[in-house]
């Protein structure tokens, strides 16, 4: 009862029904002269914020519910949602802000969509003096890959400095909680986050990852599933039918004559000649992969190579479909190594970030 107070009245209503020390009674004898600030639920500049990275002048935006240098005793949770392949963060920050909505929790979240925007001409992107460019295509921006505007600044350093702003305990005393989601790119950008960070056990609150329908996953050895059972090109695209996660794979030596990219970042953990995974180790990589809390979601009939699906040889070494390279890799990473990757399916969703995000059993994940 009293969470729900929490996130639907004032703080003066919290004291007077929720609590009954003598602390309590005094806080409701004396007026009130502020009350907690509404939260900025809009995609547009009122919601903006700029971050500086590196020391400055760099900086990049993001959308935000609530000010990132103002403090706010509400706030109780973050929930850092990453966009995927078309850099849209404005939709990204609606879709998160909905989520929350439904969840009843925008009063005491902090919902925060970082912006990686790119100068490059195909993008189409319309960059502010001094924001950061990000890589337009490719796996750079989405695997810690550095700034096409500045190389020592890298994609994982962009949310490793928001998470240290959440942090700081000036300025949000009572956050507990981060969770970090995203979907498609984002979905990989989210999940080689949570193997590489170094933040992770540094930052005096729990974190959290939720990785939605990513494309492709780093994988820890040269090992990959071969292509029978449920990885049978004809049973992935047919597992749309059931909503248990699919556990039978077989596992072996890939023959790298079919790929030679198939084992190097961000496919695989070797090959890590730049970005924010380059002094990193392999087995540091294995360690943080099979220990931080990781939930993957996959839509149950994400089945089909739609949304930007990755065809690629290296993609194609871990199984057919989406949804079947997420099974086989939770298969391999938890039943192989003692990982601990949660899969989720998520009833009658395919590649779309809304249905995912929005569902009744996604929810409590992302506002823990």
């Amino acid at each position: 009862m009293c969470r729900w107070v929490m996130t639907r009245l004032s703080l003066a209503l919290f004291a007077v029904f929720c609590l009954s020390s003598p602390a309590a009674a005094a806080a409701e004898a004396a007026p009130q002269t502020t009350a907690p600030p509404a939260p900025c639920v809009s995609a547009t500049n009122a919601c903006a914020e700029w971050l500086t990275l590196g020391g400055g002048p760099a900086r990049a935006m993001v959308y935000r519910t609530y000010p990132l240098d103002t403090r706010n005793v509400a706030v109780r949770r973050a929930l850092i949602m990453v966009h995927g392949t078309l850099r849209n963060a404005d939709h990204y920050f609606t879709t998160a802000t909905g989520a929350a909505f439904l969840a009843r929790a925008l009063g005491d979240t902090l919902v925060i969509a970082p912006a990686f925007h790119s100068s490059d001409p195909d993008c189409g992107d319309r960059l502010q003096a001094n924001e950061v460019s990000w890589s337009c295509g490719g796996d750079s921006w989405r695997s810690g890959g550095s700034a096409t505007s500045d190389p020592a600044l890298s994609s994982f350093d962009f949310v490793d400095a928001i998470q240290r702003q959440l942090a700081n305990r000036a300025l949000f005393p009572n956050l507990t909680t981060i969770v970090i989601a995203g979907h498609s790119a984002g979905g990989q950008f989210v999940l080689r986050y949570a193997v590489a960070n170094r933040v992770h056990d540094l930052l005096g609150v729990k974190v959290a990852y939720v990785v939605g329908n990513p494309s492709s996953y780093p994988w820890p050895d040269a090992n990959r599933p071969a292509p029978v059972d449920d990885a049978d090109a004809g049973k992935a695209a047919a597992a749309w039918a059931s909503e248990a996660p699919h556990t039978h794979f077989q596992f072996g030596p890939f023959d790298p004559a079919k790929a030679p990219d198939f084992d190097h970042w961000p496919y695989g953990l070797t090959g890590r000649t730049a970005g924010y995974t380059k002094s990193m180790t392999d087995a540091q990589l294995r360690a943080q992969m099979t220990s931080r809390p990781i939930t993957l979601l996959l839509g149950q009939v994400d089945t089909f190579p739609l949304g930007g699906f990755d065809d690629r040889p290296g993609a194609m070494a871990q199984g057919p479909t989406r949804r079947a390279r997420g099974e086989a890799f939770v298969a391999y990473v938890d039943g192989r190594l003692g990982g601990r990757i949660k899969p989720i399916i998520v009833p009658e969703c395919g590649h779309n970030d809304r249905c995912v995000f929005t569902s009744d059993s996604v929810l409590p994940l992302i506002f823990p």
